[in-house]
Formats: C-alpha cells, sequence, structure tokens
C-alpha cells in the first residue's frame, strides 16, 4: 500500500533559527497519527510545510505520491489542512464556505453531503450567518466541516481541538475515525494528550525540531515506561522529550 504522504529529510531553517531538522516518516491510508512535542517543537513547521503553505529548506514532501512543491497543484487536491486558528472569509456564510470549498476541489453533488456536515457539527442552525458572527468554537466546526467536503487522502490538524466544548471534542473524535475507516489519513497536532490516547494509531514526537520518537503507541510505552507500570502517553511524552539527545525510531 502506498503512503498517503511521506516526509524525507525535511529541515526548515528561518534565518539562522533551525525549526525542524531531518524528519523521516510516512503515514498509510487509513492511519492516524499523533504528533506530539512541547511548544516550539516545529509541530505547526511541518503542517504548514506538508500543507505548501511554507516551503521545505532541504527535503521531500509527498502528498499521495506528489510532491508539494514540484507539484502543488496536484499535492494540494490530494490534502485538506484545519490550522490551529482558522481564518474564515467574513462576507460568506457557513453554508457559502462548505459551498466555495467544493468549488474549488471540483465537487459534484456535494449538497447531501454538506447538510450532512452542517446536522453532524450542529451548525444547521447557523447555515445563513455571516462567518464573523460566529464563535470561536463554530468557526472551528466550519473549518473542519471545509476540510471534510472534498473527501481528501489527507487531513492535517493542528489544535483541532481548540474552542471546542466536550460534546463538539466527542463529535470530532468520531468523525476522525469514520474519517480514517473509509481510507483518509490524518495527522493531528494537540496538546490534549489523553484525548491523542484514544485517537491515534501511531505516534510522532519531536523535540526542539528533531525526531524523537516514530512508530506505534504500544511501542512507545514499551520504550519509555517500565516493567512495573502501564504507562500513559502524557508518561511516553515526558520521558520521550526528557531523552531527545537518544532518539528512538523503532520500525512501525
Amino acid at each position: 500500500m502506498n503512503p498517503a504522504a511521506q516526509v524525507s529529510g525535511f529541515r526548515k531553517v528561518y534565518n539562522t533559527t533551525v525549526a525542524v531538522d531531518n524528519l523521516d516518516f510516512s503515514i498509510k491510508p487509513g492511519a492516524i497519527l499523533g504528533l506530539l512535542g512541547p511548544n516550539g517543537a516545529g509541530k505547526t513547521t511541518l503542517l504548514r510545510a506538508m500543507a505548501g503553505i511554507i516551503p521545505p529548506t532541504r527535503g521531500w514532501l509527498l502528498i499521495g505520491g506528489h510532491d508539494v512543491v514540484r507539484e502543488p497543484v496536484e499535492a494540494k487536491r490530494r490534502l485538506a489542512y484545519v490550522p490551529d486558528d482558522p481564518h474564515l472569509f467574513d462576507a460568506l456564510t457557513v453554508w457559502e464556505h462548505l459551498e466555495f470549498i467544493a468549488a474549488l476541489y471540483g465537487v459534484a453533488d456535494y449538497e447531501p453531503k454538506a447538510d450532512e456536515l452542517l446536522e453532524r457539527f450542529e451548525l444547521t442552525g447557523q447555515r445563513n450567518t455571516m462567518a464573523h458572527e460566529l464563535s470561536r468554537g463554530m468557526r472551528q466546526k466550519v473549518a473542519i466541516a471545509c476540510a471534510y467536503i472534498h473527501a481528501p487522502q489527507l487531513i492535517l490538524m493542528d489544535e483541532p481541538m481548540t474552542g471546542l466544548d466536550p460534546r463538539g471534542i466527542r463529535t470530532l473524535k468520531a468523525s476522525i475515525t469514520e474519517e480514517a475507516a473509509k481510507g483518509t489519513a490524518v495527522i493531528v497536532s494537540s496538546h490534549l494528550l489523553a484525548l491523542i490516547q484514544d485517537l491515534c494509531t501511531s505516534l510522532l514526537i519531536i523535540h526542539h525540531g528533531q525526531q524523537v520518537y516514530t512508530g506505534s503507541a504500544t511501542q512507545a510505552r514499551s520504550l519509555f515506561g517500565d516493567v512495573e507500570t502501564d504507562p500513559s502517553l502524557e508518561d511516553v511524552f515526558f520521558r520521550a522529550t526528557g531523552q531527545a539527545d537518544s532518539p528512538f525510531n523503532p520500525s512501525p
């Protein structure tokens, strides 16, 4: 099975600051990858580069086999990106956002799916509401619905649970699981480790721009736990980032 996304030798330098250095990983269709790391580790830099927003200083980023730099249109057709603070179009309503994204990606007969997304994320009552009138949580839900409308091969989510209430978080988690079951690969970056623990089939932990761990959650507990305890993802996170000078990269 060909990977939904592959990152090889990715390095990003801002002036003289190395944000990310030599990342190597891939994600298969249907997998949910938890992207973990402290503030400033390079998580958002990685996601923005994969989305084609910022260019790599060095390395390759492939989406569905298409290079993000050399084949940006083909690569971007296959992905969706939900940033940590989505900026919607103030002059468009909720429905017009879905209509616009569907037109942008050439989605035919999008209306039934758009209606289902509005109902699922409890936005039906806001269908004709202008974006600037929405709460932070509702804007987040609109951005997520827009990410789903064109059935991408890869969805990148940067702190997607920010602003959501408990019901919204449960709905989002269920939707991510369902998208993965359809074969969509999902990368979720979040500081809410307990929630990531319930979702993700594999982990990528980075610290100071370095790849600390890549592999399954089960392997991570084995590497960063001990015989006497069954470590939580929080335990794994703190132990892994405390050993950032000695990276572990077992095969998934």
